[in-house]
């Protein structure tokens, strides 16, 4: 959790100072915009989160990507949940069943949803990296986990 709060609060940053960046033309995950994906990051954050709480899960539709601030509004509320999760006494190892917006009724682990909630965001903050640097938006943000437990030797 501290590496996926790392990461979205380096982006935070980046694109609350470069907010023209949720214009950027995008086609990753079926957008057309930067702000899309960053909907898309934060929609499966939440949705997943939800899922893992026995909540409903919120209407992707609805989940705003028209400003940084309510983008990671809702990556706040997914990341709550997380922690929500992680503190409750859910078994793991045992399998839910869900509805995905791609594939339909599905089922997982806990473990493996939550696993792939952090890894799916932390994947498209590379590709993210990669667009914004091509269309002139200088960033330094290393999306490493090794990079969190550096000290110089």
């Amino acid at each position: 959790m501290a590496w996926h709060e790392r990461t979205a609060t380096e982006w935070r940053n980046m694109l609350a100072e470069n907010p023209a960046a949720l214009n950027v033309p995008c086609t990753v995950a079926s957008t057309k915009t930067v702000g899309e994906l960053l909907q898309h990051i934060v929609a499966v954050e939440l949705r997943y989160a939800e899922r893992l709480n026995g909540l409903p899960s919120s209407d992707y539709a609805t989940i705003p990507f028209d400003t940084v601030e309510a983008i990671y509004s809702t990556h706040d509320r997914a990341s709550e949940l997380l922690r929500t999760a992680l503190a409750s006494d859910i078994d793991w190892d045992t399998e839910i069943e869900f509805i995905t917006r791609m594939m339909g009724p599905a089922r997982a682990t806990p473990k493996t949803i939550f696993f792939h909630t952090i890894l799916h965001s932390a994947r498209h903050y590379a590709q993210l990296s990669t667009i914004l640097r091509e269309h002139g938006f200088a960033t330094k943000i290393f999306g490493d986990y090794l990079i969190m437990g550096l000290r110089p030797a």
